[in-house]
């Protein structure tokens, strides 16, 4: 698809489509994706039904599985929620803002010889229609609702798609792998079982 030819999706659904045409050649134009994640305007009606919160965490809902090319999913930010610091394995990761303010803080990649906390690189708030992007030659960053009032809701496209991902403690550099799941898939909870593992990452 020609950057020339940029539309407005009227809908999540609509959304979605474009996002298969993307994807369907196997190079990743992030700039055409980037563009066409912030023209859709965030529509509740589209995407509630993949809005599930949970009280203690924040969840990944996933919404389309791309062809194998990309995941997208919705992420449900309760107020204070956050993740911790993760990578990307990888992967592009594309975070668009549909309801609410989210603080993104970018650190460097922990060097084996450092010693104390990580470096952080930026900080910046993401708000309503807002599309971020990050790699790992990027960094590494910790997504956060800093609101104690507010709950806010992100969708985020991962390509190619992965299931486990690095965390970070930012008072050392020591990371964990991890593996993520989903809190619900095309808007049905997922089994119990298949939720307890550790989900960080976004």
């Amino acid at each position: 698809m020609d950057q020339t030819q940029v539309l407005k999706p009227q809908s999540l659904d609509e959304l979605i489509r474009v996002l298969h045409d993307i994807f369907s050649s196997d190079k990743v134009n992030v700039e055409e994706v980037q563009s066409i994640m912030e023209a859709y305007e965030s529509n509740p009606q589209d995407w509630m039904k993949y809005a599930k919160f949970d009280q203690y965490r924040y969840t990944r809902n996933l919404v389309d599985e791309g062809n194998g090319k990309f995941n997208l999913m919705i992420l449900c930010w309760g107020e204070g929620h956050g993740s911790s610091i993760h990578d990307h394995t990888d992967s592009h990761c594309f975070m668009k803002l549909l309801q609410g303010n989210l603080k993104e803080t970018l650190f460097e990649w922990p060097d084996k010889k450092m010693k104390g906390e990580m470096s952080k690189k930026s900080e910046r708030i993401l708000k309503d229609n807002q599309c971020a992007y990050i790699n790992d030659s990027i960094g590494l960053h910790r997504v956060e609702n800093s609101s104690h009032t507010e709950s806010a809701v992100s969708l985020h496209l991962y390509s190619p798609p992965f299931n486990t991902c690095q965390t970070f403690d930012q008072r050392t550099g020591h990371k964990s792998r991890v593996k993520m799941t989903f809190w619900s898939t095309y808007g049905n909870r997922t089994p119990f079982a298949s939720t307890v593992a550790t989900q960080e990452n976004n």
